[in-house]
């Protein structure tokens, strides 16, 4: 008897047993069903999330892309731009290093002008005092010839004397002998007319200006002249 209930009892155990590994399946197979499901329902929505915001996202990167071509193609006609005006410039600087170059050498050819002018200019005024130093030790002596040799003299134009001998002509004393003298550009003692002329004026003239003995040559035109008056009256 205790036997037949303990086979019972087993036999009830394994058809509990049997009952609720069936009854686990089912439930876990549904569930599992219904998991699965749901997941894949969830990463269907979730592949659509994806897809629609990818697809968004590569829609703002071609627009990005075209942007960025579109600065690129701008940058590009920036350059040229960039590098036209660059080119410009450079030609313009040069123009300019030129004109400076130009203006430096003129400025210095004004500045050789106007040193080389100063220098005639001292020379000029140099040369006018010298002169003027001549003209008045001529008439210092002016008063000495007249005395001793019968010479008269007269400032006339342009800065000239006039030297004028008379008792030169025993036969007729009155009559004039004369020479115009001047100072020229160069500073030097000039004949500059003789009546009657004297064919070694020209001599004497040179001999002035050697020597610089202003008595020596107005003595010895003196002399030129009684010796072309003698010669005449012979």
């Amino acid at each position: 008897m205790s036997s037949a209930q303990t086979e019972d009892e087993i036999t009830l155990f394994e058809r509990d047993m049997k009952e609720f590994w069936i009854q686990f399946k089912i439930t876990y197979s549904t569930e599992q069903i219904n998991q699965t499901s749901a997941l894949r329902d969830l990463c269907k929505e979730t592949i659509e999330a994806l897809s629609e915001k990818w697809s968004k996202k590569l829609k703002e990167e071609d627009l990005m892309i075209d942007k960025i071509q579109e600065y690129n193609n701008e940058i590009v006609q920036q350059s040229k731009y960039v590098a036209e005006k660059e080119e410009q410039l450079t030609e313009i600087k040069s123009k300019l290093n030129e004109e400076e170059e130009q203006q430096k050498n003129l400025t210095d050819s004004i500045q050789e002008l106007k040193e080389e002018l100063m220098k005639k200019m001292e020379i000029k005024s140099s040369k006018k005092e010298a002169a003027k130093e001549k003209v008045e030790r001529v008439s210092k002596i002016k008063a000495l010839f007249k005395e001793r040799l019968g010479l008269e003299m007269r400032r006339i134009h342009d800065e000239q004397l006039q030297f004028i001998f008379r008792h030169i002509d025993h036969k007729d004393p009155d009559k004039p002998y004369m020479f115009t003298l001047s100072i020229n550009d160069q500073g030097d003692y000039e004949v500059t007319s003789c009546t009657p002329p004297l064919d070694c004026i020209a001599e004497l003239q040179l001999k002035l200006r050697e020597t610089n003995n202003f008595s020596a040559f107005v003595a010895n035109i003196r002399k030129a002249f009684t010796a072309l008056s003698y010669k005449q009256s012979a």
